[in-house]
């Protein structure tokens, strides 16, 4: 059901086309990307558009031809979020060498106004994460949207913190959605099995 809904969301957005000036693009993505190049379940038909957390435009659909790690978070939690990066960091490690080094691990806020494109920079220098890490902002549609088609709820507290799902969404190399992690505890050997499997 879930699919479904997710398949009927991506059709009524907009069709992403890939910037072939962005660093990130992959070389076959220059100009308009065709209807056929994505699935119907595809999160890379997503229109909306982010910043990485060196102040570059990101579309989805970079990430097209990697597998892809996928949490929605917030720099300052205290909690849940840290655990979940903690989590991603130790599914890397279980994934087999050919995987991992292709695997690009997003985290995107949904605290739109702090999470700034210098916040997550900064949040990047404090948890030492690489170059597969992709830290994103965006308005509130663009997340929000998101967060809709992998089924992530989140809601702001008085306090400015978060009350929200904790949902690890691992995509294949098309943008399709192949396993989801819930909840802070165990599934990685699961999790790293079906990434590796996805990317083949």
């Amino acid at each position: 059901m879930k699919t479904l809904l997710i398949a009927c969301l991506l059709l009524v957005s907009r069709l992403a086309a890939a910037d072939p000036a962005c660093p990130h693009c992959a070389p076959d993505t220059a100009g308009p990307v065709k209807v056929e190049a994505y699935s119907t379940r595809s999160l890379y038909q997503l229109d909306a558009r982010f910043t990485d957390d060196a102040g570059r435009p990101f579309a989805l659909s970079e990430l097209r031809g990697r597998p892809v790690v996928l949490d929605l978070f917030f720099a300052s939690c205290g909690y849940a979020c840290p655990l979940t990066v903690t989590d991603m960091q130790a599914l890397r490690g279980q994934l087999p060498p050919a995987v991992r080094d292709r695997t690009a691990f997003v985290l995107v806020s949904f605290d739109v106004a702090r999470d700034t494109p210098a916040a997550l920079a900064r949040y990047r220098a404090q948890r030492q994460l690489d170059g597969q890490w992709i830290l994103l902002h965006g308005d509130d549609s663009a997340v929000r949207e998101l967060a809709a088609l992998v089924g992530v709820k989140y809601r702001q507290a008085a306090d400015g913190s978060f009350s929200h799902s904790n949902l690890l969404t691992l995509l294949n190399p098309k943008g399709e959605i192949v396993h989801q992690r819930v909840g802070l505890q165990g599934g990685l050997p699961q999790a790293a099995a079906a990434l590796a499997a996805a990317a083949r």
